[in-house]
Parts: C-alpha cells; sequence; structure tokens
C-alpha cells in the first residue's frame, strides 16, 4: 500500500523546488494535479538536456521532477480559469505554490479566499525568502539564494574568486524541509480538522547547511573563508589525481588513525614517517607540502585499484565519479534509484527516485512526465464531472489547454 494514497494535491508549483517536492509526493501514492500553461511555461520546460524537434515537451530536466503527475492545461489570466481552479480547491486536500509572495492573492487564490471554498485546506506557500518582510518581493533563483546564504563566499579557492554551487543549490535542498512541513501540517489536519498555511522560506532551509559556520561567528567571531576542497579538521582531505585523463581519488584523514592507515596503505613511504606529519595539528601546518607529496604518489595509481586498497585499509576515500559513473554505479543500481522512460518528444530520460525506501510501504514512478494539458480532459471529466460540451468550447476559448497548444510539430 502507498502511505500517501488518499492525499489530493492540487500543484501550482514550477521550476525546480516545488515539483521536487510533490514529486515526493506523487512517487508514495498522492494524486497529484499540477496546474500549468503553454503561455507562460515553466522555464524548466525549455532547459537542457532538450530532445531534438520543437516544442515545450523535450526537456529531460523538467522530465526528471514530474513524474506520477497529472497535467491540468489552465490559462490563469482568465476568469473561468480561475472558477475551475476554485472547483479543484473544493476537491483537494493541500495546494501547493512557489510563486513570488502575493501572486496567489491577485489571482484572488490567497489563502483565506480558498478557506472559504474549503475550511480544512492545507496551502503551502514557499519562495525565495518567506512572505512579508523587507525584501521578500526579491526575484531570484538558486545562484541569488546561494549568494545571499552565504553559501557562494565560502565556495571555491582562497585565491579565487566566490563560486556559485552546482546547480540551483539551494532548490535541491528545500524540498527535504518542505516535505517535512507538509506531512506535519497534513497530520494536524488529520487530528484536529484544521488547515493551515505553511509559509517556507528557501533562505532558512539553506542556512541550515552553514549552521556551524553562523555558530563560530556568533561564539568566536571568527569569519570563514573559500577552503577548497580543505577541512578545518581533516588532513589530508580533498580531490588527488590518479592515473589516466581526468582521474581522481578523494582521502580523508579525519584521526591520526586515518593516516597511520593511509601510510600502511601506501606502502609506508619515507616521506609519510616524517614526524611533522604525525599529528593532525602538524599535517595541518604543513598541509600544502603535504598535498602536494600526496599527489605525487597517487598519480601512479589506478583510480579503482587506490580505492580498493584504501576501503581495504579503513581509509575514507572514494573515487570521483563523472556522470556515466553515477548512473553506472551498483549501489545504486541494486537499489533500483534510477528509472528510465520513453517518451514521444522527450525521448529516453532518466528520473530519480526518492532516497528513502518504508519498510511496510510501497513507492513508485508509474508514468513519465506529463505533456502540458496531456490529462487535461481527464481531470475535467473524472474530478469535476465536466462533460464534453463544457470541455471543449473552453479548450476553443483558450480557458483549458490541451497537449500542447504552442508546440508546431504536434
Amino acid at each position: 500500500m502507498q502511505p500517501l494514497a488518499n492525499l489530493k494535491v492540487l500543484d501550482f508549483c514550477w521550476v525546480a523546488s516545488g515539483p521536487m517536492t510533490t514529486g515526493y509526493l506523487a512517487e508514495y501514492g498522492a494524486t497529484v494535479v499540477r496546474v500549468e500553461s503553454g503561455k507562460r511555461p515553466d522555464p524548466l520546460r525549455t532547459s537542457p538536456p532538450l530532445a531534438p524537434g520543437k516544442g515545450l515537451n523535450r526537456s529531460g530536466y523538467y522530465g526528471a521532477y514530474s513524474a506520477n503527475k497529472y497535467a491540468l492545461g489552465l490559462n490563469l489570466g482568465s476568469p473561468k480559469a480561475i472558477d475551475i481552479v476554485k472547483r479543484m480547491v473544493a476537491w483537494a486536500d493541500l495546494v501547493t505554490e512557489n510563486f513570488t509572495p502575493g501572486t496567489m492573492e491577485r489571482l484572488g487564490l490567497g489563502y483565506e479566499e480558498l478557506r472559504k471554498i474549503k475550511p480544512d485546506i492545507v496551502l503551502f506557500s514557499t519562495s525565495m525568502l518567506g512572505r512579508g518582510g523587507p525584501i521578500s518581493k526579491l526575484p531570484g533563483f538558486g545562484a541569488v539564494l546561494s549568494s545571499l546564504s552565504g553559501l557562494t563566499g565560502i565556495t571555491g579557492w582562497p585565491d579565487r574568486d566566490p563560486t556559485n554551487p552546482y546547480g540551483a543549490y539551494t532548490d535541491f535542498i528545500a524540498p527535504r524541509f518542505a516535505l517535512t512541513s507538509i506531512l506535519a501540517a497534513l497530520d494536524y489536519r488529520r487530528r484536529t480538522g484544521i488547515g493551515q498555511h505553511i509559509d517556507m522560506s528557501q533562505l532558512e532551509s539553506a542556512l541550515q547547511f552553514i549552521a556551524p559556520l553562523l555558530l563560530d561567528y556568533a561564539n568566536n567571531g571568527r569569519e570563514d573563508s573559500r577552503t577548497g576542497n580543505r577541512h578545518e579538521a581533516a588532513a589530508p582531505h580533498g580531490a588527488f589525481p590518479c592515473r589516466g585523463e581526468d582521474r581522481w581519488v578523494t582521502i580523508t584523514c579525519m584521526t591520526d588513525a586515518h593516516w597511520v592507515a593511509l601510510r600502511q596503505a601506501l606502502g609506508d613511504p619515507a616521506w609519510m614517517q616524517d614526524e611533522r606529519f604525525s599529528t593532525l595539528l602538524g599535517r595541518k601546518r604543513e598541509e600544502d607540502e603535504l598535498e602536494a607529496l600526496l599527489a605525487e604518489v597517487t598519480r601512479e595509481w589506478d583510480a579503482d585499484a587506490l580505492v580498493h586498497a584504501l576501503q581495504g585499509a579503513r581509509v575514507p576515500a572514494g573515487a570521483v565519479h563523472p556522470n556515466k559513473g553515477v548512473l553506472a554505479d551498483p549501489q545504486l543500481q541494486h537499489r533500483g534509484h534510477f528509472v528510465y522512460y520513453d517518451k514521444p518528444k522527450i525521448g529516453r530520460h532518466v528520473v530519480q527516485r526518492s532516497e528513502f525506501r518504508l519498510s511496510r510501504a510501497t513507492a513508485a514512478r508509474n508514468w513519465a512526465t506529463p505533456f502540458i494539458g496531456e490529462h487535461t480532459r481527464q481531470v475535467c471529466r473524472d474530478i469535476l464531472g465536466m462533460t464534453d460540451a463544457e470541455i471543449e468550447p473552453l479548450i476553443d476559448e483558450g480557458v483549458l489547454e490541451a497537449a500542447e497548444p504552442v508546440d508546431d510539430d504536434g
């Protein structure tokens, strides 16, 4: 049995953080109806990797976060579309959105309006900075939020410019907190019959990942700086070159016992017997020299052989995988982490399952990401009880969108 099988979600989320959040719900059985329009498409619809051709249904990036969802095409600029939304709210247990604060209110779909339709509704709102405050309506995406949270300032090498973490990093952090807050609100509703409005700040989510640095400054007045791959409580700690083109292994010695094990695994060369390297404090003092000497040793090794030797000696180490290495990883394959779909226009693309498994419940990615408006007729018929005589004129008027109205190649 899927644990969220009876949960009904009306989803207005777009880009990454919101769709990732509702993707978890869909994977564990919730019926998620995603509202979307080709007139103002989700930016992820045009984000690479893109399959050849025309139109908005070709993004593998979009496809990765929208499997198991029903696509309802609605032009929210039409009052008739808002009327349909309100009928969907009466059906839903949960409404989700990640627009700029104030957008839902301007559409006549703010929390107080939704409560008039369904008093126990749960509305989940997430935005870059949360609702209210002097800069709450500041526009931006992941790179902006990485900067505001301090992540950009501590990422990179000390003698180089600050570096944004890969991709919209904060978008990938936020869904974990979002999911927790949604389940808590739904549990509260189950026990009390009372809904509520969740207001989640993605900035405050990102700050959880630099909590030690904030505490260090608050307690000691010490500001952190960019340190590359180094760690204040470990040496060596970084990526070291191996034989072959762009092959690397990460090595971490958090303790002196790790250092002794590393020496033994590498044959205890003379330089590793130097007393300057025998303690963590000593290795930190001589870190530049230590890293250079260690790199000369690792260059002679095959990466996989080195990892095998180090892990066998209980030294924390791992090969740096290229993308194809991650997809082929036997551990991930064993857990069935990656699911592949073949979908017209998108082509073959990969979707990740959630990172957890419940021992008494099932999860599934049952179908690929939908086209814009792919399920419009189905949703209107099955959920709202509309007839074809009601649906088709609304499609002709552009209130409802079915299939992909802006795609010239069908």
